[in-house]
């Protein structure tokens, strides 16, 4: 069965350990564990698998550089619920707002 994990966002691949594990990289990669593992078998998984017994992990370094995200590219991400000053959700408090024109009621 294969199975497709929740991707990860920028932020959420630039806090992960050292050596996380295959499936945060494929998280990060927005693959299913399926083709991920498959791609390992056939030694084309981009980026390089190293072994610990039984454990899968790669390289913090070599995920960041293969999605090609910078500490600073990673950080401008806004998440799409970030909130501002007074707490609304992508609304910045000095920006002019549309206001519509009353209208009337017909009768």
């Amino acid at each position: 069965m294969t199975t497709k994990v929740e991707a990860l966002t920028p932020e959420q691949v630039m806090s992960l350990p050292a050596m996380p594990p295959v499936k945060s990289a494929f998280a990060a990669m927005n693959i299913s564990e399926g083709t991920g593992y498959q791609l390992i078998r056939q030694d084309e998984f981009p980026i390089e698998v190293l072994e610990f017994g039984r454990a899968k992990r790669v390289r913090k370094t070599d995920l960041v550089a293969f999605l090609r995200l910078t500490p600073i590219a990673a950080a401008e991400v806004q998440p799409a619920a970030a909130t501002h000053n007074d707490g609304a959700p992508g609304v910045q408090p000095e920006a002019p707002s549309e206001q519509s024109a009353p209208t009337r009621a017909s009768k």
